[in-house]
């Protein structure tokens, strides 16, 4: 875990590689109470909705990847933002690259913060996430 004193601008969060398998999908789903078969599980289904490319990741899933990186790297509960756009669906069992890069530092109310910019691509160039996060830092 970094601290506030130690991290700069311009630098790096990641670059993490992360795949959503089949098998995550369904449990995710399971958890999060969705009904089976849905677009994110069932290719027929997908398909009706509209997804030529099969079942697709749930944003809110994704969405956590993009916080988990973002925990690992300033630990928990440091994300005091995070405000993401979805540019393209997500497709299971394809490599993800998760980075960040911190584009602003500051303190302000009595906390240290660092802005970053934030972005989930696939292996041949696809942006499929991009966004904003603000982290809470420790000082020394």
């Amino acid at each position: 875990m970094p601290y506030y004193d130690e991290i700069e601008l311009g630098d790096e969060i990641g670059p993490v590689e992360k795949v959503a398998t089949d098998d995550e999908v369904s449990s995710f789903c399971e958890v999060w109470g969705t009904s089976s078969p849905n677009r994110f599980t069932d290719a027929e289904t997908a398909a009706k909705s509209g997804m030529k490319g099969g079942p697709i990741v749930p944003g809110i899933m994704t969405m956590a990847m993009m916080a988990q990186l973002l925990t690992d790297w300033g630990g928990p509960g440091s994300i005091k933002d995070l405000d993401l756009v979805f540019r393209q669906p997500v497709p299971h069992n394809r490599a993800l690259t998760l980075a960040a890069t911190i584009t602003d530092i500051r303190e302000e109310d009595g906390e240290n913060l660092a802005e970053c910019d934030i972005l989930m691509t696939g292996t041949e160039g696809e942006r499929y996430i991009g966004g904003k996060a603000i982290v809470t830092l420790q000082s020394r």
